[in-house]
């Protein structure tokens, strides 16, 4: 920073440097991310805050006038935007942030300017030095990026296969070492996927997709097991390194009783449906809201169903939703989610399994695969 800036607010002398980006997402170390509200709503970290340095407007005016005049007017024009009331409303959020996370570091978008302005305003509000991350919010997505496309070639995957209700997110919660991509994209990766709540973007879900294989790094695991999913998980890509290592894996296949899958897809997109749209919208709202959701998600396949067997389906759906919200019986769900298993997934699944038959490594009952899985060596 030019020593001959006498601009109140400015950075007055060196402070601390973070630079060990893979400590800061192991250890969930939390984030203060003084980017503009625009900058994050685009792409952000797990346990990440954005209290902004400055607004949209604010950075897109110093943005300007920086390509126009240079540093040293963007400054200027800065600390003009940034007055004394605002200074001061800034410090006192981070200044609060930090009490509550002491072990916190601040970043900016590229460890620059906005993180040294920053750490100064911290320090002068608080007298105590918090770190800002060298390279800022840019050096850890690179970070982040490379580490999976590095992790992605150098610990082994087993892919965990079976037909559409079979309890496959159930096994990987019962694993030490499983990566959960319909968690992380917020999406079942079904035409019912959608939950009460959006996807994170495409960054977002990269980003907390790299930091569970960089903790599973840290764990020591010898392995890591994966669902087996499409390119894509609702509307969100797989990073190509992780899927390319996910086309060549050993597959062990579940394979579960046609009344079990009918009851374990009852109970993950009906009612667990119900209950995150209960909590979103409560549960008058919610009642509605799930109604509209499994109707939606049913015309989504209507073309690969056929016009006469969408119909019926309908028909059956109307009818076991006013049953459940009258009775609060699923039973009318039983003959409709079996039809849809048997007569849409299953043909779809068994498909696409047929040409992998050479990868299938292991296959029996969710008790068997699970002590597969945990006495499985590489």
């Amino acid at each position: 920073m030019p020593s001959e800036l006498k601009i109140d607010g400015l950075p007055k002398g060196e402070h601390p440097i973070h630079e060990d980006y893979a400590a800061l997402f192991i250890h969930d170390v939390p984030l203060l991310d003084v980017r503009a509200p625009i900058e994050f709503k685009q792409g952000a970290f797990p346990n990440s805050t954005n209290i902004p340095l400055m607004k949209d407007d604010e950075r897109e005016a110093v943005g300007i006038r920086y390509k126009e005049q240079g540093q040293e007017s963007a400054i200027l024009l800065g600390a003009e935007l940034v007055g004394v009331d605002k200074q001061a409303q800034r410090k006192e959020q981070w200044a609060e942030y930090f009490q509550k996370h002491p072990s916190a570091v601040l970043y900016c978008f590229r460890g620059g300017l906005r993180s040294q302005i920053s750490q100064q305003w911290i320090f002068d509000q608080t007298q105590l030095e918090y770190p800002r991350v060298k390279g800022g919010y840019k050096a850890l997505r690179r970070f982040l990026i490379e580490s999976t496309e590095r992790i992605a070639k150098t610990i082994p995957i087993v892919i965990l296969g079976g037909r559409t209700g079979s309890g496959k997110t159930r096994v990987l919660k019962q694993l030490n070492n499983s990566i959960d991509l319909e968690g992380l994209a917020n999406h079942r990766g079904s035409a019912f996927g959608p939950t009460a709540t959006p996807q994170p973007t495409q960054i977002n879900f990269e980003n907390a997709l790299a930091v569970a294989l960089l903790k599973q790094e840290a764990a020591g695991a010898t392995f890591l097991v994966i669902e087996d999913e499409a390119r894509n998980v609702g509307s969100l890509g797989v990073p190509q390194a992780l899927y390319d290592a996910m086309q060549t894996a050993p597959i062990v296949k579940l394979n579960v009783p046609q009344d079990d899958r009918n009851k374990i897809s009852i109970e993950e997109y009906i009612v667990d449906t119900q209950t995150h749209f209960d909590e979103a919208f409560g549960k008058e709202k919610g009642k509605k809201a799930l109604a509209e959701h499994l109707l939606n998600s049913l015309s989504r396949i209507q073309k690969r169903l056929g016009g006469e067997r969408y119909k019926v389906a309908q028909v059956m759906m109307e009818s076991a939703i006013k049953q459940w919200h009258n009775e609060q019986s699923l039973d009318g769900f039983i003959p409709l989610v079996n039809t849809l298993l048997v007569d849409y997934y299953d043909p779809m699944y068994d498909y696409k399994i047929a040409k992998k038959t050479d990868r299938i490594q292991f296959q029996g009952s969710v008790t068997e695969v699970l002590d597969y899985l945990q006495s499985y060596e590489v």
